[in-house]
């Protein structure tokens, strides 16, 4: 039930057409995103909801200090969101693997409709996946380790996909 009274099952604001609980809901409650085109829609619907701690959680652990949780926050609270279209998503393999999905999110606030497309860059470690954040900048150079922990020269891990 929903907390105004309607007893049907809040929907996913990912679009899935799923109720929310079957669907992101599980793994805002913790399970790990099977896929990196199932954790952009979990990410998109944790805007909606002002999930701003799983929005961290799901980043690139070694982006999560430098984000602005206070901004998103604020984002979050003063749009409205009107939805996600998934144009593309592929796995692009390598150890550790990688994806990308390219999407585009509307939203309408204080200064009117907008559309955001991005391809965004995921990298999966320990079975989970993380969204590698463009706009956090990573304190490595070509030949250090990669941040995403795989043991890998950075160059030869995630640089090609930021």
């Amino acid at each position: 039930m929903q907390a105004n009274g309607d007893s049907r099952p809040l929907m996913c604001p990912c679009g899935s057409g799923d109720e929310l609980a079957q669907c992101c809901g599980r793994y805002h409650a913790g399970a790990a995103a099977p896929s990196a085109e199932l954790l952009m829609r979990s990410r998109y619907s944790a805007y909606v909801l002002g999930l701003i701690d799983y929005l961290k959680e799901t980043t690139l652990p070694a982006q999560q200090l430098a984000l602005d949780l206070e901004g998103m926050r604020q984002w979050s609270a003063s749009s409205v969101w009107l939805g996600l279209e998934i144009e593309q998503s592929s796995v692009l393999g390598g150890k550790p693997e990688h994806a990308q999905v390219s999407f585009t999110a509307r939203w309408h606030d204080e200064g009117g409709e907008h559309a955001h497309h991005e391809r965004s860059a995921f990298v999966q470690r320990e079975g989970r996946w993380y969204f590698i954040d463009p706009t956090v900048p990573l304190k490595v150079g070509r030949n250090d380790p990669c941040p995403c922990g795989s043991g890998e020269k950075f160059k030869k891990c995630c640089a090609p996909y930021l």
